[in-house]
């Protein structure tokens, strides 16, 4: 994408969520998101006060694009017309394939912000939970409605996402697919835990 044409506010987050994704939030020093971004000082902390500030903007634009992308990725596969069918949380592991096969994945940048800075950055753990809230609440969808379990099997399918998501960032393609293989049989337990069979 190229940022060149936008408003520097933008061109500064857009900057600061690839380095930051990239490299990590500590590695990412202020004077490096200035220089690429193309902008002065003065008006990146104008935009920004404190690196504090633009890590919260950097979580905010992260949740928005990473769960645009996860609903888009899900009803590329059907997931609406399939919510609720035995297969549908099965898509899971297809999305997350998708996703692991990306050059630039680097893992779960709200499990990485907590890792690296929820302690000492106010607000960031808190968007992390929301986040996680939010992915929760997607999964459910995927569920049969009438399901009196239906949220404690997509808090369980998440918490399966997750260890997908931190196991493939550990290795290499081999691990990832191996990570896919895990998340796939969890979920079909879970599939089948949501849809029992009928009593003879």
């Amino acid at each position: 994408m190229d940022i060149s044409a936008l408003p520097a506010r933008e061109r500064i987050l857009h900057t600061a969520h690839d380095l930051f994704y990239a490299d990590g939030i500590r590695a990412t020093g202020i004077d490096r998101v200035i220089a690429e971004s193309g902008v002065t000082k003065v008006t990146f902390y104008r935009h920004f006060p404190s690196k504090d500030d633009l890590v919260r903007e950097f979580l905010d634009h992260r949740h928005a694009r990473w769960m645009a992308w996860f609903v888009d990725a899900l009803g590329r596969r059907g997931a609406h017309e399939r919510a609720g069918d035995a297969g549908a949380l099965l898509l899971l592991a297809d999305v997350m394939a998708e996703w692991f096969a990306d050059p630039v994945f680097r893992g779960c940048a709200f499990i990485n912000a907590v890792a690296e800075v929820g302690g000492s950055v106010e607000g960031a753990a808190e968007r992390a939970r929301e986040h996680k809230r939010e992915m929760v609440e997607v999964i459910a969808g995927l569920l049969p409605a009438e399901s009196p379990s239906r949220m404690a099997l997509a808090q369980a399918a998440a918490l399966g996402v997750d260890g997908a998501i931190v196991k493939a960032q550990m290795g290499d393609a081999a691990l990832a697919r191996e990570a896919i293989d895990d998340l796939r049989r969890l979920l079909q337990a879970l599939a089948a835990a949501s849809h029992p069979a009928a009593p003879r």
